[in-house]
């Protein structure tokens, strides 16, 4: 099924992979957001907030729009962790350390600074995959089921969405 402009009205599964990275970074970090503003004296710095704040909330509406063209037929209900949004934070921690610490490496030309590097690199990785042996295990981060994964996008992002700041 193809839409006006040609192109499927179903999204690709890379693409859905994708759009579930962007919302659930996008929607930790606006809780995390919220609850900092509170603490910020500086007008300049809180009025920055405000607006990273109004970005984050209509990037997370946008892509959430896109969630029905998702390649998905079927949600199903989830037990959420109480703990699930610690523990995600510490996922998204590890994946922003490796994705820096890889990026970082390609730029080193120093053989002892490269060593370290490869050294914090190997040690998120380990923690990664810690953290998602966890994660998978308390049924927050179901991997291997889309569906699940989506519902558990949409439900964080929603809560996101209505955290007062």
């Amino acid at each position: 099924m193809y839409n006006n402009e040609g192109y499927r009205a179903s999204l690709a599964w890379h693409e859905t992979l994708e759009l579930h990275e962007l919302v659930a970074s996008q929607s930790v970090s606006l809780f995390q957001l919220k609850n900092s503003i509170r603490h910020i004296k500086d007008p300049q710095i809180k009025s920055l907030y405000m607006e990273t704040i109004q970005s984050l909330e209509n990037n997370i509406k946008e892509l959430l729009s896109f969630y029905p063209q998702a390649p998905t037929s079927r949600v199903q209900n989830h037990r959420e962790s109480p703990s699930a949004f610690y523990v995600g934070n510490l996922l998204g921690l590890a994946k922003s350390s490796i994705k820096n610490y890889a990026a970082a490496i390609t730029e080193t030309a120093t053989p002892s600074l490269r060593k370290v590097m490869v050294k914090h690199l190997n040690n998120a990785i380990t923690a990664h995959e810690k953290i998602f042996n966890i994660m998978n295990k308390q049924g927050n981060y179901p991997a291997y089921d889309i569906n699940k994964l989506m519902k558990n996008d949409m439900k964080l992002a929603q809560k996101a969405l209505s955290e007062p700041y």
